[in-house]
């Protein structure tokens, strides 16, 4: 089981509140008879889906109940991610309220209800923001736009949404978009936000750090708490942020935390080619020699594969896990601008089918999308950390502006 997802996990007194807000307004909308949204918003790491799985795991437990109110309802949970399905279901599977056939990919739901000509009371959405807005025949999804699939056929909705998670052009996503949905159904609407770092166990400057890089395309002086001739940075409290300038020297320090503690590995930006052929694809930078991440046909996750230390995770392999230390390698398509500053190149970015364009026109301009997925993709990688976080850039420009901003 992966402890950052299991059902029974004590929450916050803010995530107390919004189960609570989002079980009321379960229980409001069955009661009343009216079709129900329910927008969650959080940055990665503060704690979507510890709420949404005890919100499942209670509905699930109060629909077997003959005096609850929401008895013999009929509820999903839904999430766009393998990696993260098999989790759920292997949690499932040691919770007797849990069925592991309630664990579905959209794409299965929508399907499935439309084959049986059914709807569900209740569905639960994690990672809301790798729901398809357009269609994707290789998926098996001929419809425009899973969430409005799922509202469609469902009394109530509750989703988890990131915008700066959003990864691909296929899955892209705007408050605009959610809007219009919820007056085009005219929906009864509802959302909270979570705004505390659950996940890094890092001091707000670390943070910010990560937020200025990826959302202001800024460089934050580091402050030097342990001098070494290998990296900028080191312990500060408890948590352990690195910059390295040589990547084979960062990726053997994350050995050393593997060893330790376990759960620690390295993933890089899609900025090196990789191929689903079968074949292994090299991730080179230096001495630095590893291959990316391999399908994972076994029902392990990736992260929880301990052969895994030896590959490149990608943002597919690793959004929504925790991590003990993540070390990152951030590639080519980020550059030193000057002053400070980074600058993105679109053209560096070996991930295209993310970029592949949509029908609409519901997007703004193409080459601002582009570089939020990019932006995106790091801030997600940048987030995986419980204990630490090492980073190495590819354009030595970045290192060298660090190493002589920082104290």
């Amino acid at each position: 089981m992966l402890d950052s997802v299991l059902p029974n996990k004590n929450l916050t007194k803010q995530q107390e509140a919004v189960f609570e807000k989002i079980l009321n307004f379960c229980q409001s909308n069955l009661r009343d008879g009216t079709k129900g949204i329910f927008q969650l918003n959080g940055d990665a790491g503060t704690g979507k889906s510890v709420i949404l799985t005890k919100l499942f795991l209670t509905l699930e437990q109060a629909a077997k109940e003959d005096v609850s109110k929401f008895q013999g309802t009929n509820n999903y949970f839904l999430v766009n991610h393998p990696e993260l399905l098999k989790v759920y279901q292997d949690n499932a599977g040691h919770f007797d309220d849990l069925r592991k056939n309630r664990f579905l990919r959209p794409t299965t739901f929508i399907n499935q209800m439309h084959k049986q000509q059914k709807t569900a009371d209740i569905v639960v959405i994690d990672e809301a923001h790798l729901l398809l807005s357009e269609s994707d025949h290789y998926n098996n999804f001929t419809q425009q736009n899973q969430l409005e699939e799922v509202v469609k056929l469902s009394k109530v909705v509750i989703f988890v949404y990131d915008q700066r998670q959003v990864l691909k052009m296929k899955s892209y996503w705007s408050q605009d978009i959610i809007d219009d949905l919820i007056k085009r159904y005219q929906v009864k609407f509802a959302s909270s936000t979570l705004k505390v770092q659950m996940r890094m166990q890092a001091p707000q400057t670390i943070i910010d750090w990560v937020d200025d890089l990826t959302d202001k395309l800024k460089l934050d002086p580091i402050e030097i708490t342990q001098k070494d001739l290998d990296y900028l940075g080191g312990m500060d409290e408890d948590y352990d942020f690195r910059i390295f300038e040589d990547a084979e020297k960062m990726y053997q320090k994350l050995r050393e935390k593997n060893n330790n503690y376990g759960q620690s590995r390295i993933v890089a930006t899609a900025d090196y080619p990789s191929i689903l052929d079968g074949k292994k694809h090299y991730v080179n930078e230096g001495n630095f020699h590893l291959p990316w991440d391999q399908y994972n046909y076994s029902k392990v996750t990736w992260a929880q594969k301990d052969d895994t230390i030896n590959e490149i995770g990608s943002i597919y392999t690793v959004q929504g896990f925790d991590l003990n230390y993540v070390a990152v390698i951030i590639g080519p398509s980020i550059k030193y601008a000057g002053d400070g500053k980074i600058v993105i190149d679109i053209s560096k970015y070996e991930d295209q089918e993310a970029f592949k364009k949509r029908h609409d026109d519901d997007v703004k301009k193409l080459s601002e999308v582009k570089a939020e997925i990019i932006l995106n993709s790091m801030n997600v990688l940048l987030k995986r950390g419980i204990k630490g976080v090492f980073v190495y850039f590819h354009d030595h420009d970045i290192y060298q502006y660090l190493k002589d901003s920082s104290k």
